[in-house]
């Protein structure tokens, strides 16, 4: 089928006859704007995590201040993410016929103006609302970087340069955890959201201004007809299937890890202040090591390779996260951490390379299972906190990584009986 039949974006790849390594206009390492768009991505990736989460290392004040229980205040997380899960596929069907620059833009703007209007929340009911429209807001986001990093970058960068935007996850993701812990510690919670929000401003309006005009973006179809056609034929692909699959259950180990890490560190046997546990998000500095390196991981071990290592760091980190000593339970932070971001990032680009059309699609599907997995990651991790403690979010947690090997395992076991090379998963 092709690009015009499907009504997405004409882009040139990898497999196209007439792009050559001589002829290629697109962006590569060291090129003129490649330096210009990695930092422009990045800081789109900072404004993204630091939003979406901003409420996560809050949540035990949150509680407080609302008289709810952790379950209850975890929706505070998973409204936003099921915002974004919801709307991430509608919101890419405008970047195919708008544009993907367009539509990250106005993204950002609407999802910083909720921002502002976060701290003033009546109720749980009220924030909650609140963070749902901020997640669908930053929904035209993510789906929309990666089509974008997909039509202008050239293939063998493609990798890194998805790497280096889950980077700016990380990034986003520690430095609004540990800016709130802070914060929130001297001045409220209500004080330290805010102030995020004013942080994701300027990265969106730095973002705009960084950011290339694209080359290779042709606008496509709004059509549903056309739109369901497209997401069919995605979605009819194993090898995409296994992959949103896997970004969907890495996330609900993230997710749940997160969401109820700081009602442990407060509580005994730790008894940690709001600052200090903030800070423990420093541990996000590793995703962002991982994340970046995830090309040359995959180049040493192939995706399957590097999906394993992901899986393993990340169960051997969960089990340390059991011990009553605070510096292992750091380091098994530490080890989930690089798991995770590995493992996001390697399965990430495998969809911007599996997809030859539709690609705004297709990372649209992956990021709706991925929050989807943060949103249950979240809710369930939350519950099995208060049923059993930690030991239930742990569990929650190694169900999920027992998922990621399997879906590995069949992948690598479906081409060897398709007679192909197990390359992917």
């Amino acid at each position: 089928m092709s690009p015009a039949s499907t009504g997405a974006s004409t882009t040139l790849d990898a497999a196209s006859p007439v792009t050559t390594p001589s002829s290629d206009s697109r962006l590569t390492p060291g090129g003129p704007g490649y330096h210009r768009m990695s930092l422009a991505l990045f800081l789109a990736g900072v404004a993204t995590f630091a939003l979406l989460y901003s409420t996560q290392a809050l949540l035990p004040l949150i509680s407080d201040d609302f008289g709810v229980a952790a379950s209850e205040a975890s929706w505070t997380v998973a409204a936003a993410t099921g915002g974004l899960a919801l709307f991430v596929l509608p919101m890419s069907a405008l970047s195919e016929r708008f544009g993907r620059r367009a539509v990250m833009t106005a993204s950002l703007a609407v999802a910083v103006a909720v921002g502002l209007l976060v701290p003033f929340a009546p109720s749980i009911g009220a924030l909650v609302a609140l963070r749902a429209v901020q997640g669908a807001a930053l929904a035209g986001l993510p789906a929309s970087a990666q089509a974008y990093l997909a039509e202008e970058v050239r293939p063998r960068a493609l990798v890194t340069a998805i790497g280096l935007f889950v980077a700016g996850n990380s990034v986003g993701g520690m430095s609004g955890r540990v800016i709130t812990g802070w914060v929130a510690q001297m001045w409220g919670w209500r004080v330290s959201v805010g102030v995020i929000g004013v942080i994701a401003v300027g990265c969106a309006v730095a973002f705009r201004l960084l950011l290339p005009a694209p080359r290779h973006f042709r606008a496509g179809s709004l059509r549903p007809r056309v739109l369901l056609g497209t997401v069919r034929t995605h979605l009819s692909d194993p090898l995409l299937r296994r992959l949103y699959a896997i970004g969907a259950l890495f996330m609900t180990v993230f997710g749940g890890v997160y969401t109820v890490i700081g009602y442990r560190l407060t509580g005994a046997p730790f008894g940690l202040p709001q600052g200090i546990v903030g800070s423990i998000f420093l541990v996000y500095l590793v995703g962002t090591a991982s994340a970046s390196t995830a090309g040359r991981l995959v180049g040493r071990l192939g995706r399957r390779g590097a999906l394993y290592l992901a899986g393993g760091t990340t169960t051997a980190g969960l089990l340390l996260s059991l011990a009553t000593s605070l510096p292992l339970v750091l380091l098994g932070l530490v080890l989930i951490t690089a798991g995770f971001f590995a493992g996001h990032a390697v399965a990430s680009s495998a969809v911007s390379k599996t997809a030859t059309h539709g690609r705004a699609q297709a990372s649209a599907l992956y990021q709706s299972a991925y929050y989807i997995g943060s949103s249950v990651g979240s809710t369930v991790g939350a519950l099995a906190f208060r049923a059993n403690g930690w030991p239930g979010t742990v569990t929650v947690g190694l169900l999920a990584v027992v998922g990621v090997v399997t879906i590995t395992v069949l992948g690598s076991r479906a081409a060897r009986v398709a007679g192909r090379e197990p390359v992917a998963v």
